[in-house]
């Protein structure tokens, strides 16, 4: 097969509309961060009611995804692509009207379906189409995509509240923040118009005419579309078929263990529960209220500055090499939060300490996770085995959330970290001698390697 090494941009157009539901995705997770406070006083919520509101996203992300692997693999990626943008446009319209504290659990719970349909197609969508040398790159653009929404709702709330009564907040603030995420929906929905289906899915489905179509648009020439049009045809004259057994037989079994023990170390490292508490955390480490939105402020630009450094690194120094450097980084960081909070270290250390662990997580665990659970399956069950390894990811971003202020009550914020401190340095090891190398491989490529690896 040819090297290909111009990006056409169709590619591009492909990317960044695929990616849009990225921004969605870290637009209506964050959203509630600025909104909390006052739903807390517009329903009259206890704690417990705090923490359901904040993290039943999560549960409609976990059901999103279950389904996300069946409905893809039956209907095509783009079509689900298309329904994730509805669902957006609905729940975001649907929150921001809600008239009861279960109305808004219940809106923002499709709003987590929407987010679980992305989470998995997006960037399975975005690695069928890529090329091969770029497809980390492309993929790592959903990524980049998701700190942007965060970033920017960040901004979003903070205009919205400032220089308003705190009744009108309570009555309209937080309806406002809530109903703004139909603009990007519908933008997702307009860019996916031109987009056409993925040429592997066109090709398992008997249609290799279109399939070539979209190739010859992907390549940019039709001597290289041909050749990949060929290579796909080949590799699944011998792919496994798509029942659900065949996840767990000799050769793909433990690719899907591989799967779910990334997703667990992506957000057992803690990256979320400092997301998700900024202010609370850095109000413990001796912030006031302007200093603690500040430093969560700086979160933000950490964490999008950083992955626009990964898009250039993933393609060239390789997903072994950032997650496993990017593990450790993010072990020592945690441990030097860890032992701030047992020393009542200067705030400004700690917050030093965590943008560095967010750092380390951006260029590594956060984007090169997503690359490698959508690049690692054959085509035939691919949706399928990243729907299990996301389920697993949204369930444990759950439990993380969930846990995060029962583990600081109880045991304190010092031992907290240092629970997070072994979950990142075990993703090291794990990774240094567990996970091979996909940088620059085609998927029938790696296809082919996990096969060979199962019949030594």
């Amino acid at each position: 097969m040819n090297k290909k090494k111009r990006l056409t941009p169709y590619v591009i157009l492909i990317s960044c509309a695929a990616a849009l539901g990225g921004l969605l995705f870290g637009y209506d997770t964050a959203v509630i961060s600025g909104a909390i406070g006052f739903l807390q006083v517009k329903f009259s919520l206890d704690s417990v009611a705090v923490g359901w509101v904040t993290s039943c996203i999560l549960i409609g992300c976990a059901i999103g995804v279950s389904i996300a692997g069946v409905l893809s693999d039956r209907f095509g990626r783009k079509k689900i692509l298309v329904l994730s943008a509805i669902i957006f446009a609905a729940s975001s319209l649907g929150a921001s009207l809600a008239g009861s504290y279960m109305t808004l659990v219940i809106w923002r719970m499709l709003a987590g379906v929407g987010i679980g349909l992305t989470s998995l197609i997006t960037p399975l969508y975005i690695a069928e189409m890529a090329p091969a040398e770029v497809r980390g790159k492309l993929v790592s653009v959903n990524q980049l995509a998701i700190t942007i929404g965060i970033f920017v709702v960040y901004f979003i709330n903070a205009a919205i509240a400032s220089g308003s009564s705190q009744a009108w907040n309570v009555s309209t603030g937080w309806r406002v923040m809530m109903g703004i995420g139909v603009i990007p929906s519908a933008l997702f929905l307009l860019a996916l118009i031109p987009a056409g289906e993925s040429p592997r899915w066109l090709t398992q489905h008997g249609k290799p005419d279109r399939a070539l179509s979209v190739l010859k648009k992907v390549e940019g020439n039709s001597d290289d579309a041909e050749s990949e049009l060929t290579e796909i045809k080949e590799a699944g004259k011998i792919v496994d078929d798509s029942r659900f057994r065949d996840l767990f037989n000799k050769t793909w079994f433990p690719v899907v263990v591989i799967g779910v023990l990334l997703a667990l170390f992506q957000q057992f490292s803690g990256s979320n529960a400092i997301m998700y508490y900024a202010p609370e955390i850095f109000k413990g480490a001796g912030f006031g209220q302007d200093g603690a939105f500040m430093a969560t402020v700086s979160i933000g630009v950490i964490n999008m500055g950083i992955t626009v450094v990964s898009l250039g690194l993933v393609d060239k120094v390789g997903r072994k090499q950032l997650l496993g450097w990017g593990s450790l980084a993010m072990s020592i960081c945690l441990l030097v939060v860890a032992i701030c909070f047992f020393t009542g270290a200067s705030a400004t250390l700690t917050l030093i300490f965590i943008l560095l662990a967010i750092a380390a997580y951006a260029i590594s665990l956060a984007p090169v996770t997503w690359i490698i659970i959508s690049e690692i399956f054959p085509s035939r069950i691919r949706g399928r085995a990243m729907s299990i390894c996301t389920v697993v990811l949204w369930l444990s971003d759950f439990t993380l959330s969930y846990t995060f202020p029962i583990l600081t009550q109880n045991i304190g914020e010092g031992w907290t970290f240092m629970l997070y401190t072994a979950v990142t340095l075990l993703s090291a090891i794990f990774i240094w001698r567990v996970l091979p190398e996909t940088k620059g491989k085609s998927l029938e490529q790696i296809e082919r390697f996990w096969k060979e690896r199962a019949s030594r």
